[in-house]
């Protein structure tokens, strides 16, 4: 069985590449570093020519507001129209925690129209939504600068390793699609100024983390119930503290 991983030169899409090949299926990685563009189109259909499932774990060049809009939607339609002509039978799709709540940032924005578009294909689907990778958390750090300092919200998430991300999306690949949306998160609770001050001490990182509130995460204002799952999420492996111990590679 052909499963095509868009987006499959990336961080999830490389190491679910070589989780699935060591599974034995026929997997191509589709990106513009291989060739395949689901913008232009470049390659699109032979990539797709023969698949079955195609996994969605591509993300936009740009964060700018209309940049971000505009990749997750014209990309999205790109793909999704060339799978009705391929046949594909089964679409699945990383996204993220918490996109549709109120006050979300242009980002989750964009990617709820993603969701949107795959909801309404017709192509029978699966979406993972997961919260945010313990990889980003130096872009959490760059993020919240002012002047010399990080600012940083106290609200409470419930970040996850990409490689437990990685093996839900595989646990979709093996099931029969159920049009439905399910999350996953790490296995604790932590407060976003508490991680980047672990992250900043283990990279030997002076500056300062001021703990603020009203510190914006990624251009809209962030609470404990903004970045948390809703009930009976997978739950991943690995702490942060756990994590680090194997993975040891502060990003």
């Amino acid at each position: 069985m052909k499963i095509v991983i868009v987006g499959g030169t990336g961080l999830i899409g490389s190491q679910l590449v070589k989780l699935l090949k060591g599974l034995g299926h026929d997997v191509l990685a589709a990106s513009p570093n291989t060739g395949v563009n689901t913008i232009t189109k470049e390659g699109l259909a032979d990539a797709l020519r023969g698949a079955k499932i195609v996994v969605d774990v591509a993300n936009s060049p740009s964060f700018e507001d209309k940049a971000v809009m505009e990749f997750f939607t014209v990309s999205g339609k790109n793909l999704l129209e060339a799978e009705k002509i391929a046949g594909v039978e089964h679409h699945v799709a990383l996204s993220i925690v918490g996109i549709d709540r109120e006050g979300a940032n242009p980002y989750f924005l964009a990617k709820l129209a993603q969701e949107k578009l795959i909801k309404a294909s017709g192509i029978p689907y699966s979406i993972l939504r997961a919260t945010q990778f313990f990889e980003f958390v130096g872009g959490i750090a760059s993020s919240g600068m002012v002047g010399n300092d990080v600012h940083v919200s106290s609200a409470k998430f419930q970040p996850v390793a990409s490689i437990d991300v990685v093996e839900a999306l595989a646990g979709l690949v093996s099931q029969p699609a159920k049009n439905e949306t399910v999350e996953i998160a790490g296995p604790e609770k932590i407060g976003l100024d508490e991680i980047v001050i672990k992250y900043l001490t283990l990279k030997a990182d002076q500056r300062k983390v001021v703990t603020d509130d009203d510190a914006h995460y990624f251009g809209a204002p962030v609470t404990s119930d903004t970045l948390t799952p809703g009930n009976s999420p997978i739950v991943g492996k690995y702490s942060y503290d756990s994590w680090i111990a194997v993975d040891g590679n502060l990003k």
